[in-house]
């Protein structure tokens, strides 16, 4: 693991597509990929010898409303502790945000386990989360 270097930057499309499918995230196409990537407020991108073997990123408004997406690591390197590492730095970013910025995410059992080692919590049954996808 002393070779993966974690990067402070947004995956480049090629990448962000690749490790969303390799992960066993839905899919986006080329075009949405190519659209979303330059909004991302802060993203890590990890690599191994230059090959891009995990990501995360943070997106939102820039003041009030943030949403941690697109945790992604390469199953060949899973079980590592990767997905923490990509965590942690995301946190460390979360951390220089405006006091009472509310930070959210959608968790994937048994994903949740990782992000609750972060601070998140379930909303329920305060709040629910929904989803829509445009069809």
């Amino acid at each position: 693991m002393d070779n993966i270097e974690l990067t402070p930057r947004t995956p480049l499309p090629h990448e962000y597509l690749h490790l969303r499918a390799a992960a066993g995230l839905s899919p986006f196409s080329r075009a949405a990929a190519e659209l979303a990537l330059p909004n991302t407020l802060f993203a890590v991108l990890l690599e191994d010898q230059g090959r891009a073997i995990g990501m995360g990123r943070l997106i939102g408004d820039g003041g009030c409303f943030f949403q941690v997406v697109d945790i992604a690591v390469d199953p060949a390197y899973q079980g590592r502790g990767l997905g923490k590492r990509i965590m942690a730095a995301l946190m460390a970013h979360v951390a220089t945000l405006p006091k009472g910025a509310y930070v959210s995410l959608i968790a994937d059992t048994p994903a949740d386990q990782l992000y609750a080692q972060f601070g998140f919590v379930p909303t329920a049954p305060r709040s629910l989360g929904m989803a829509f996808r445009v069809t």
